[in-house]
């Protein structure tokens, strides 16, 4: 999770918000606090997209489902304002890594996790399913591991059985790789679409590997119709039932209870080592002091990937059963201390940030990497991982880089701007950014230059004054490809490549220092040096540039953003 910044409301309805949960094309979601003292996730609608009348059908929808649908598996609705700007819910709040992010993160799962899992998931999806209501969009980002077991999110586009789809026309809901062929062929969505889904989720949990490969999503979706389900490598049984969920006909799947039965589970899921290992404790709120002034800069945080207006939600059907009682998220006990990502449960819709993330040191989850007010660069670190004074030897990622630079010919200087604030302020500092390129025209390849330098050298910054370098693409780079995931292109939250902080105190004569791109950038994940940076013609668009303020390998802030277009 990230501290609030402050352009952050002190407040929504009734609650105290204490911090930033993630953002995304629909909104921003935050941890929000209750007058008694429950924790809550609280997701907010743009004002910029509120007065779209699909947004907020949408949104609308979305409330409903989670309304209707009370289970041990889902987190339930709180608090919702539905009738009036700022529209918002707000769920009981589940702490823990996306299944997406945990695989990511460690690999593929043991047989044993694998199986535990999948039973959790399929008792999950028939509880949901006795409501007469299909997810239509289970896949590894939708799943948080929680330490009471895995919980589903992200009711955006599920609809009551009985119900017409709201869906734009032409466009079959969920993601490619994990919709069901019947769905991708005829939008025939039922049950059984569910539990295909969650087999390629398993498929993906016990190999690490997309279900039906990557690529183009029309090439993901015709694999989906035709061909089999990757499995290599995963144990013959646990093979079989996946493959058994993954049956092109409908008809040929079992039920979400056959599953349960088939999985065999003999023992709770929480005293599995492994995923034990993979949830850890619950990451504490960070503390956010409230300016006394209002800030500097108001500017709403933009992202990308919005979803398409008309893409619209549908409602649900059915009521709670009697005497359900949520259970309580805690840390367990005796395991080593270790940040988790902290995902607002049920109300991720539109919020590929929290979800969608590279792991980096210190994560467990794709949707965070730290709590800072900047949203894009640190957290706070143990004294042990500071460098005392000292120049760090790299800088490592341990927070969601939410910095994007985009081009805009009417910026201050006719290029481009970035959407955040730097979180420090440094007037000596001077940079440029160039690529190989026509003059004054588009980057398509080749290597470039950034030099960096303080005009003067202020004793008032300290010593050493450090500062690295991050350039980062624009999508979330495939570290087997060196290039975007094919199908997906998720917005980039990483640092991206990094340049080897230097101390611009010590240059001579406040010289400049010249870095060269991708020579001279490496990026390090978990201490490790995990590969240079890619050719910028693996990835057009708007890449970003940032400065960044080095104190420690995991301690940094950003003072200045550029970027460039490559095409």
């Amino acid at each position: 999770m990230d501290a609030l910044k402050p352009q952050d409301p002190a407040q929504i309805g009734s609650y105290t918000l204490l911090a930033r949960l993630g953002a995304g094309g629909m909104g921003q979601v935050y941890l929000g606090r209750s007058p008694g003292g429950l924790l809550v996730a609280i997701k907010v609608i743009k004002d910029e997209i509120a007065d779209h009348p699909e947004v907020l059908a949408r949104f609308r929808r979305e409330a409903e489902t989670v309304r209707a649908v009370r289970s041990a598996y889902t987190a339930n609705l709180i608090d919702a304002s539905l009738e009036e700007a700022p529209f918002w819910l707000a769920t009981e709040y589940v702490a823990g890594p996306t299944l997406s992010g945990a695989v990511r993160d460690r690999g593929a799962f043991p047989a044993e996790t694998c199986r535990s899992v999948f039973a959790a998931l399929a008792e999950g999806l028939g509880s949901v399913h006795a409501y007469g209501v299909t997810h239509r969009d289970l896949k590894p980002q939708n799943v948080i591991l929680s330490t009471q077991g895995p919980q589903l999110i992200d009711f955006g586009i599920a609809r009551g059985v009985e119900q017409t789809a709201l869906t734009e026309a032409g466009f079959a809901p969920g993601t490619p790789g994990f919709t069901a062929p019947e769905v991708l062929m005829r939008n025939q969505v039922s049950p059984a679409a569910d539990v295909f889904a969650l087999g390629a989720t398993l498929a993906y949990m016990a190999t690490g590997r997309p279900p039906f490969g990557s690529g183009e999503s029309a090439a993901v979706g015709y694999r989906t119709v035709y061909e089999q389900i990757d499995l290599e490598g995963v144990e013959p049984e646990l093979a079989s039932l996946i493959d058994a969920c993954a049956a092109k006909d409908p008809a040929d799947r079992p039920t979400p209870g056959e599953v349960v039965e088939r999985c065999a589970v003999r023992s709770a899921l929480v005293e599995d080592a492994f995923y034990a290992g993979v949830v850890g404790p619950v990451e504490p709120v960070p503390q956010t002091p409230r300016p006394e002034a209002p800030p500097l800069h108001d500017a709403p945080t933009t992202t990308a990937g919005a979803a398409p207006v008309g893409y619209t939600p549908t409602a649900t059907a059915g009521a709670a059963p009697a005497g359900y009682t949520p259970t309580q998220v805690s840390a367990s006990p005796g395991r080593p201390r270790k940040r988790l990502t902290a995902v607002a449960a049920a109300v991720a819709v539109g919020v590929a940030a929290a979800t969608a993330v590279v792991l980096l040191p210190g994560d467990d989850g794709e949707q965070d990497k730290g709590a800072n007010p900047g949203g894009a660069t640190k957290s706070p670190t143990a004294p042990d991982d500071r460098s005392k004074g000292k120049v760090p030897e790299y800088v490592e990622a341990t927070a969601p880089s939410r910095d994007f630079w985009t081009a805009d010919p009417t910026s201050e200087w006719e290029r481009g701007r970035c959407n955040l604030p730097a979180e420090e302020s440094n007037e000596h500092l001077q940079y440029s950014v160039t690529f190989a390129g026509p003059s004054g025209g588009p980057y398509t390849g080749g290597k470039g230059t950034i030099s960096i330098r303080l005009k003067y050298a202020d004793p008032s910054l300290g010593k050493p004054y450090s500062v690295a370098v991050a350039v980062k693409p624009p999508h979330e780079i495939d570290d087997r490809t060196g290039k975007p995931y094919e199908g997906t292109r998720a917005q980039n939250l990483s640092l991206g490549y990094v340049s080897k902080p230097v101390d611009l105190m010590a240059q001579k004569d406040n010289g400049d220092v010249k870095l060269t791109y991708p020579d001279d950038f490496r990026q390090h994940v978990r201490g490790k040096d995990s590969g240079g940076g890619i050719p910028i013609g693996n990835d057009p668009g708007n890449w970003t540039v940032l400065f960044l303020h080095a104190k420690g390998v995991k301690e940094y802030a950003t003072i200045g953003c550029d970027g460039f277009t490559v095409e």
